[in-house]
């Protein structure tokens, strides 16, 4: 029993060293920018599903609120469900090359 807590604890510490190395690289991020620009980079954009909501601006944000925000997308706990279907395809470099991407941008 104790080689195998032994085993879970170092699993549990080797998954959280591979999501610590996870660097957002900005440059990467400009080709999967594509997909957040149709909304995100109109100034003043509105969409009307599910209801008619203020699209925010991305670029200047904090790189941590941004891969904060599409984790909680990627999980249900922001509710809309076009970013839960665009942040459920992406990985956690993808994620961490958003960030970087738009955090750059003024």
């Amino acid at each position: 029993m104790k080689k195998l807590l032994a085993f879970v604890a170092f699993a549990g510490l080797a998954n959280f060293a591979i999501a610590a190395d996870v660097v957002g690289d900005a440059k990467a991020a400009s080709n999967k920018v594509a997909m957040c620009i149709g909304c995100h980079g109109i100034p003043g954009y509105k969409t009307t599903f599910p209801e008619v909501y203020q699209v925010p601006m991305l670029g200047g944000q904090s790189a941590k609120y941004l891969e904060s925000a599409l984790k909680a997308y990627q999980k249900g706990e922001r509710n809309h469900p076009t970013m839960h279907g665009i942040a459920a395809s992406l990985s956690d470099q993808d994620i961490a090359d958003l960030a970087a991407y738009y955090s750059q941008q003024k």
